[in-house]
């Protein structure tokens, strides 16, 4: 009796080149290196062809995570971090981190899967099934684009380095259907080569791949700010994150213009911190907004003037009485929340230059100096010692760790910071607590930063904000990454508390239970200290800044050495 014998269903052929796999191929050409994902039964398909390029990849353990990481990644290094995500709940998990991202004006490319094109939007319960996965998203990126078929891919990844290179940027959303990733691309254009460039042969322009450059600016509107500057008493220079890039450009226009210059929370390291035209990020205190209220000209370069670099205390106090002339590459923006009585698009560098070109051989006098010295004197005299304290703990740890990098939650010491605080340094500081203000930003957006940029990293964080995403603490041990995470300890949510105090309201949700960090970070595979001195603090990081470990440093906001710290804190320097 012969056995009857079962063969099992082949596996469906797979092209010899999927839509996925041309995917990875185009983000290599664009410049990408690094995507953070967590793979899923959607979005496997995409991982076929990365062994096949240089991008790395890095898992995080939450998919808010990834987009925090690709936040930090881009802010310290330049380049723009990449998240494969998948359909459903991947996608409504990165939202926060995209929100954030767009409120701050940061690159982040998103690629997720969708159900096969006959089921999206079929409401039949697929897995993962979103109503509208597209509309959804497109609430927090500039925009949220569906590759239908393969045939379609070099122009949607094209269009979105377009949008980033072009415009204001902030994050873009690609999706396809899972039948489309495997699908058939082996007639699809492929990028060209760029073994010439590597080779330094014909790069002339130092590009790797076509960029769309932002707007030039308008030759006369240049020559009519100078006129209008010419003619001022008293001009304020407001810079914004838009400059982060500008070369000592922006120095020199200050000094050319001779007025006190701000910074934004974005800005920091523009001006050397004891510049003395410099007035830090201080416009919201009651003394720089005297600065600015009393000048007959504000000249506000890359900056949306919000509310989170103008008016941190939210009383509305903020006021621009002189005339306002803006330069930002955003054209709507420039009439929000102020209105321009000169408006100029145009990419913020290319401006900048233009401005001191005209400015070279007839430099203004406007004794702005002595202006600033009493400004900052006042400052000084203002400050409170618990301001002081933290500000101190900053500067030690930015003097004793070369290049250092701060990447900060919404936690007390990051509010005092994004006053108090001098950056040595563009995008050496930056945090959540600005724009769309989110908790838990502050250690995967440090690990994407020290993946960035090769430096030496601090993550500013509270005992509760990290706890809405510690899990990223075994990702920075998996990659051995020595990750200082400085941990505010004020037992529970101390912002919201001390507001709920201040105004007599129930302290209800705001005394959590704080974990015990030293058995917790072991778990992790990470390392503890509890900082209570100094010079223990000094020795600790020359030794952990070199190790192959993330170490949490814990601080209790009470501790005295703080205040001992704050008494010979010197701001602007």
């Amino acid at each position: 009796m012969t056995q009857m014998m079962q063969t099992p269903a082949s596996a469906p052929a797979i092209p010899s080149l999927t839509c996925g796999e041309l995917l990875v191929q185009w983000l290599e050409y664009y410049g990408v290196e690094t995507v953070f994902g967590i793979p899923g039964v959607h979005t496997v398909e995409l991982y076929r062809g990365l062994p096949s390029t240089s991008i790395r990849h890095v898992t995080p353990r939450h998919e808010q995570g990834a987009g925090f990481m690709a936040d930090g990644y881009y802010r310290a290094s330049g380049k723009v971090g990449v998240c494969f995500i998948i359909t459903g709940p991947g996608m409504t998990n990165i939202m926060t981190a995209m929100a954030q991202a767009l409120a701050d004006s940061i690159p982040m490319l998103v690629i997720s899967s969708v159900n096969k094109v006959k089921d999206t939007g079929s409401g039949e319960g697929h897995l993962h099934e979103l109503h509208d996965q597209q509309g959804m998203v497109s609430k927090v990126a500039l925009t949220s684009k569906t590759i239908w078929q393969p045939e379609a891919l070099p122009k949607v990844i094209a269009e979105a380095f377009a949008l980033f290179n072009g415009a204001r940027p902030g994050p873009v959303h690609i999706q396809l259907p899972i039948d489309v990733i495997t699908a058939n691309a082996s007639h699809v254009a492929k990028p060209p080569s760029l073994s010439h460039i590597a080779k330094g042969q014909d790069n002339t322009n130092g590009l790797t791949f076509p960029q769309v450059m932002r707007p030039l600016p308008n030759p006369a509107q240049l020559d009519l700010i100078v006129e209008t500057l010419k003619a001022a008493k008293n001009p304020v220079i407001l810079y914004g994150g838009g400059c982060v890039d500008v070369d000592h450009d922006a120095q020199k226009l200050a000094e050319l213009i001779d007025a006190p210059t701000f910074l934004t929370i974005n800005a920091k390291g523009l001006l050397p911190p004891n510049h003395p035209l410099s007035l830090g990020s201080n416009q919201s205190l009651d003394t720089g907004r005297a600065v600015i209220s009393e000048a007959d000209l504000v000249l506000a370069i890359g900056t949306e003037l919000g509310e989170t670099d103008y008016d941190v205390f939210f009383n509305g106090e903020f006021k621009i009485n002189g005339t306002l002339i803006r330069i930002d590459c955003d054209a709507q923006q420039l009439q929000r929340p102020f209105r321009a009585d000169i408006a100029v698009l145009s990419d913020a560098q290319v401006a900048i230059s233009g401005l001191c070109n005209r400015l070279e051989d007839q430099a203004l006098n406007h004794q702005a100096v002595a202006r600033v010295a009493d400004a900052k004197q006042s400052l000084i005299e203002n400050m409170t010692p618990d301001f002081a304290g933290q500000n101190a703990l900053l500067q030690l740890i930015r003097d004793e760790v070369e290049d250092v990098i701060f990447v900060g939650d919404s936690t007390q010491p990051v509010y005092s910071g994004n006053l108090g605080f001098e950056a040595l340094a563009t995008r050496r500081w930056f945090n959540s607590s600005t724009g769309f203000g989110t908790l838990g930003y502050g250690l995967p957006a440090a690990i994407g930063a020290m993946i960035g940029s090769n430096s030496p990293v601090v993550s500013l964080i509270g005992d509760g904000g990290i706890q809405f995403t510690i899990a990223e603490l075994i990702c920075a041990a998996e990659l051995e990454l020595p990750l200082i995470v400085l941990l505010w300890n004020n037992q529970g949510y101390g912002e919201i508390r001390r507001y709920m105090e201040e105004g007599g309201l129930p302290l209800i949700g705001v005394n959590i239970k704080t974990p015990n960090f030293e058995p917790l970070a072991a778990g992790f595979g990470a390392g503890y200290r509890r900082i209570t001195a100094k010079q223990q603090l000094l020795d600790a990081l020359k030794e952990d800044i070199k190790g192959k470990q993330p170490i949490i440093y814990e601080v209790d906001e009470s501790d005295a050495f703080l205040t001992e710290m704050g008494k010979s804190f010197s701001c602007f320097s």
